[in-house]
């Protein structure tokens, strides 16, 4: 798994940064992709990297301020002109069902594949497939702002060749079959399970990635244990009253928050324009002096999910 930041700034787009957006690549057979906010020229953005659009199954509204979600109508019709086909669900917050409508019955826009809305609870939100769960809460911002616990499920353990080998089990479709847990008969009459040969468990990764959003306790309940959290620092931490008084977080309560959810690494994004690019080395500094493995995302820069 890993993530690509389409838009790493706030508010307004700047010449090194677009608004938010953000992309996580799954690791499952469909590689599907996974949108969190969509700002302003977020397509813009994309025609910058391998991602596809016809790639993203689900989209995430953290919440309903424009730089989060303004470039959403363009990223679901050009998804559409680009081949487009399988289902996509958007999530987002009461508000975004009305907003896509709008947009696209006003500018006469016809997808060509099934497209699915659902709005959240205000007090939270709830998903779970085969692979994941889903768990969004909300946070603490000037409107409903919500914040996303990504929980892989544990992967099946690894098949244990040296051990098949030893038995002189012969390759082929028998090495399938036990990685699938069943039972295989051989030509000489011996029975061998499956179970016998599989590793443990492979562990789950974790992904928090918040909204915007004050230094909460939700934040930590949500980060608790992630392997990566993904945190807004609109604000250096000397600018503690700016970020109160707009609803955000600066780089070191950022730093807390990781800190106190014992992650393994934080991503700070959503920067202020007031921020030029000589000052990023700052704002990780500050962020760094409290929880060490922390870095400014840029746009376009991936991050592996180890």
């Amino acid at each position: 798994m890993k993530i690509t930041f389409l838009g790493t700034g706030s508010g307004i787009p700047a010449k090194h940064r677009n608004v938010s957006s953000m992309a996580l690549h799954l690791d499952d057979k469909e590689s599907s992709i996974w949108l969190f906010d969509c700002g302003e020229a977020t397509q813009h953005q994309i025609l910058h990297t391998s991602l596809k659009p016809r790639k993203v199954s689900k989209i995430f509204i953290t919440h309903l301020h424009g730089d989060h979600l303004f470039g959403l109508p363009g990223v679901l019709s050009s998804r559409s002109f680009q081949g487009g086909e399988t289902p996509l669900t958007v999530y987002g917050p009461k508000g975004i069902r009305e907003y896509i409508e709008i947009s696209l019955k006003i500018s006469m826009t016809h997808v060509k594949y099934p497209l699915h809305i659902e709005e959240f609870e205000e007090d939270g939100f709830f998903l779970e497939d085969a692979n994941y769960r889903i768990v969004g809460k909300k946070l603490v911002h000037g409107i409903l702002s919500y914040g996303f616990r990504i929980e892989q499920k544990d992967l099946p353990g690894a098949l244990l060749i040296d051990q098949i080998k030893a038995q002189g089990i012969p390759a082929g479709s028998h090495y399938q079959q036990l990685k699938e847990g069943k039972t295989v008969e051989l030509a000489d009459g011996r029975t061998f399970h499956g179970i016998d040969f599989i590793g443990p468990p492979k562990k789950g990764k974790i992904i928090t990635i918040l909204g915007d959003t004050r230094y909460n306790h939700v934040s930590v309940e949500l980060a608790n244990k992630a392997d990566v959290l993904v945190h807004e620092a609109t604000f250096s931490a000397k600018d503690e009253l700016l970020a109160h008084e707009y609803f955000h977080s600066t780089t070191v309560q950022a730093a807390n928050v990781a800190l106190k959810a014992d992650v393994k690494q934080l991503l700070l994004t959503h920067i202020s324009a007031r921020y030029q690019k000589e000052d990023i080395a700052m704002l990780e500094k500050e962020a760094r002096e409290v929880f060490g493995k922390t870095s400014v995302a840029a746009d376009f820069a991936q991050f592996e999910i180890k």
